[in-house]
């Protein structure tokens, strides 16, 4: 398994702020076995918190143009109709998904398409799963239209620890379902607002995995006058 290239640069700060207190501690108070032994015991279980918590597994992604994946994993904490006013500005459906930091924090594209629609939104730090965290915690926005015409939206929300959205996108990106595309830290949640005629396909409670993980069926699309002729 690897390490996502984001977390390196923290993996090594933490590593070396563990290595310098053990020593220190060896160097000055090591007479004192017990609460050098708890010490250490603690520094081992952080180091593998934090290498956890920045693994990037492999994954069979298989793309299905019908289906919104889940762009995290995590467990579902919201299933709702919506005015989402940002940039849809009309009536949708809300699947979101609180990510802890037992979680992989990698996010993968849950359909294919071309980017639309990206901004950064400086914000709050509120618990990521409180409801308001969508609107008032910092967060990155980003749409995705499918070939089919229909677009999703999900939004990276930051929480009361993550405190770095990673998204390198632009408008034009081409998007590919289940490719991985960004990273949260320590903690955080992802919303997706889909098109309110879908079909979900979890419920309040479920644990999902990002690239994997269905969480509707899109609506059928109409096939227009001339591709019904050309059929």
């Amino acid at each position: 398994m690897s390490i996502y290239r984001e977390g390196r640069g923290t993996i090594a700060i933490v590593a070396a702020f563990l290595i310098i207190i053990n020593v220190l501690y060896a160097i000055f108070l090591g007479q004192y076995f017990w609460p050098g032994l708890v010490l250490q015991a603690g520094s081992i279980f952080l180091m593998i918190l934090v290498l956890q918590f920045f693994r990037n597994p492999e994954r069979h992604i298989v793309e299905n143009e019908y289906v919104v994946l889940s762009a995290a994993d995590g467990e579902v904490v919201a299933i709702e109709e919506v005015d989402e006013s940002e940039y849809f500005k009309t009536k949708c459906l809300q699947v979101s998904v609180f990510m802890s930091v037992w979680n992989v924090h990698s996010n993968r594209w849950p359909i294919s398409g071309e980017v639309t629609y990206f901004k950064h939104h400086e914000g709050k730090y509120l618990i990521a799963s409180h409801p308001k965290s969508s609107s008032e915690n910092e967060h990155t926005s980003i749409a995705v239209r499918h070939k089919n015409g229909l677009e999703v939206m999900f939004r990276q929300i930051a929480g009361y620890v993550a405190r770095r959205i990673v998204a390198p996108v632009s408008v034009g990106d081409t998007a590919h379902q289940g490719k991985k595309f960004g990273f949260i830290k320590f903690g955080s949640r992802v919303d997706h607002f889909i098109p309110l005629d879908s079909i979900v396909r979890v419920k309040i409670g479920d644990k999902v995995t990002a690239g994997l993980s269905i969480l509707a069926d899109l609506p059928k699309v109409k096939k227009t006058d001339s591709e019904s002729a050309e059929a």
